[in-house]
This record gives C-alpha cells, structure tokens and sequence, in this order.
C-alpha cells in the first residue's frame, strides 16, 4: 500500500459518531487518560483490549480525531483491512505523532505482519511517538508467533473494556442520537434495546436508518414511528 492512500479525507477516517465525547466508559478515568496520550502520548504506549462491541474501534478512531484537533499528526491503521502488506503500509507512518493500530490479533499468525509489527513499534518507540494498540484479548493470549512482538506489546499500558450493561447501551444510544439531533426519548430507546442487536456497529446502522426515516418524514422517533421503520427493513 502506498503513503497517498493512508491519507483519507479526515471525515472519512473519523466519523462524527466515533468521539472520546461519545464513547460511554464504566471507568471514568479511562476518559481523560485517553485525552491526555492524545495530547503527550507515553513511551510505553497503550493496548485496549476486548471482546466485539466493546468499542475498541471507536476509540482508536477517536483518539486520532482528538490528537488532531490537538494539532497532532495522528493515523488510524485498520489490520483487518491491510493484513499481508502491513510492512509497505507501514512505510508511509513516518511523522506522525500518533499511530493507532487496530485488530493486533488478525495478524497473529502471519510471520511477516508480526515481523513488521515488530519493526514498526520499535521504529516508533525510538522516535518518542505514541502509539494505541487495539485487539480482542491481551498479548499472551493472542496467537502470536513471535515472542518478541508480543514482548513488546505486554509491555505497554493495558487497558481492558468490559461490555457494556444495559445501562451503558442506553446512554450510548441516546448520546449518538444526541449528536446527530434527533430527538428520542428514553421509552423508545429502551424499546430499541429490546428488539435489536447490542453491539456498536449495530446500534450505529441503526440510527443511520431512523436519521434518514426521520429527516425524510420530519417525524420524532418514537415507538410506534420506530416500529414502522423497522417492518419496513
């Protein structure tokens, strides 16, 4: 992958919904660490971790959208999307102030991903740049085959995230839907959480149906409004 295709249009690479501000946390200090590695960063680095729907994606991209409105270089490197040619993407990282690199465990496995991964944290380890690790569960229990790559990653700050309860769903819903201006009240969402997926990617194609069925309607969400957009799909 060349340098020029890392550089997405900025609302490409951090969608409005994906914010620190946005992000519901059972640990309140977990908020303004992030903050502050957005702003200073730490040698040793951070390394999220857990299970599908906790977040983890959400906040390596909103750790970049806060480094760069702190007028920091940030990038977001999904593996997921990059897996077998991490080494030439990660030629084009070179300058910026943070890297945050998602989904560590899709490459566990590949030889030359880790040997890259490897390269690239050491790389940026002795230029003093930060750099946010995110994957589903913690580097001994990752499938890595080389001891040092996960070395390395044991070595950072570990963060783990829990899923969220009922009532972190709730306000996770009503936050987006907040920022996006549409108007809900708490029966309707608790109504939704009663009839849809939990996890964050749904909750978020969720309310990109009821955004457009609302604007297109001029109606509030409510239940009965809700329900009838939803028999529709």
């Amino acid at each position: 992958m060349s340098g020029p295709s890392l550089q997405l249009p900025l609302a490409l690479r951090y969608p409005p919904d994906q914010r620190l501000e946005t992000f519901v946390a059972d640990d309140t200090a977990l908020l303004p660490q992030l903050r502050d590695f957005a702003l200073a960063g730490v040698r040793r680095g951070l390394y999220v971790e857990g299970a599908a729907g906790t977040g983890k994606t959400h906040l390596a991209i909103a750790l970049c959208a806060e480094a760069d409105r702190l007028g920091r270089r940030a990038v977001y490197l999904p593996l997921r999307g990059i897996a077998g040619r991490l080494r030439d993407a990660a030629q084009a990282l070179d300058g910026h102030d943070l890297v945050a690199i998602d989904d560590v465990d899709v490459i566990a496995g590949d030889r030359d991903d880790e040997v890259a991964l490897f390269d690239l944290h050491n790389r940026l380890h002795d230029a003093g740049r930060a750099v946010f690790y995110t994957a589903s569960a913690a580097p001994e229990a990752l499938a890595l085959g080389l001891p040092d790559l996960r070395s390395r990653l044991g070595q950072c700050i570990r963060v783990p995230l829990p899923v969220l309860d009922d009532t972190g769903r709730h306000e996770l819903l009503r936050l987006r839907a907040e920022r996006r201006g549409l108007q809900v009240d708490a029966a309707t969402i608790d109504w939704l959480l009663r009839r849809v997926d939990r996890d964050l990617p749904a909750i978020t194609a969720l309310l990109d149906r009821l955004d457009h069925a609302s604007l297109a309607s001029q109606r509030r969400l409510t239940v009965p409004f809700v329900r009838q957009v939803l028999a529709l799909d």
